[in-house]
């Protein structure tokens, strides 16, 4: 499965998201993740980053000692965004589970389909980093996987939620979202609205257990 999104993808815009400064730097993530997300990090080279740039190598190094370090921060960047949507997503939720959980699918499944380089970057090329660069990433990764946890575990404690068992219903609903980029192509018929709309239907279906 791990090569479906990559032609696809190559033929798409890359884009991050407005928290990253315009600049060099960002023109190099730019091109960076167009690249890792079509060709893989290891099938792609500071050479073949530059280039996309119209640069010398050993420009990109004033910005990143190492390709891995760009890699990084690609990751980093994903994970902040998705943690920061989770956390404002529920902050403006109220206190309602069924609620809570509506706000998160939302906010996951638009931002997967939005950046669908971003995610498939992020969640293929992680395993490339060494451990302390990709340390910073993983302890978003565990927080954002938390909040939906919690509150399907408040729900449940509530009489709210009944699925069959808490931790892979968590996983279940968290995997439509990461799967948008192998399948979902913008379309005036299913827009990233509509498709987080049944995605939250789905996710309270689940929950909904026997």
């Amino acid at each position: 499965m791990r090569s479906l999104p990559r032609s696809r993808l190559q033929a798409q815009k890359a884009t991050l998201p407005g928290t990253v400064p315009e600049g060099t730097r960002r023109r190099i993530l730019e091109a960076a993740l167009r690249l890792f997300a079509s060709q893989g990090f290891h099938g792609t080279s500071i050479r073949d980053v530059a280039k996309e740039l119209g640069l010398q190598p050993s420009a990109l190094y004033t910005h990143f000692p190492t390709k891995e370090h760009i890699l990084a921060e690609l990751v980093q960047v994903g994970h902040e965004t998705l943690h920061e949507a989770l956390r404002k997503a529920l902050l403006d939720a109220g206190t309602e589970p069924a609620a809570q959980v509506r706000a998160l699918i939302r906010a996951h499944t638009v931002l997967h389909a939005t950046h669908p380089q971003l995610a498939v970057v992020v969640n293929e090329e992680l395993h490339a980093l060494p451990p302390e660069l990709a340390a910073p990433a993983m302890a978003l990764r565990h927080q954002s996987s938390a909040l939906l946890l919690e509150v399907i575990e408040r729900g449940v404690a509530m009489g709210r939620f009944s699925p069959p068992h808490v931790v892979a219903t968590a996983a279940a609903i968290s995997a439509m979202g990461v799967r948008i980029p192998y399948w979902y192509e913008p379309a005036d018929t299913l827009d990233a609205e509509s498709l987080a709309e049944i995605h939250t239907e789905l996710a309270l279906r689940m929950l909904e257990g026997r």
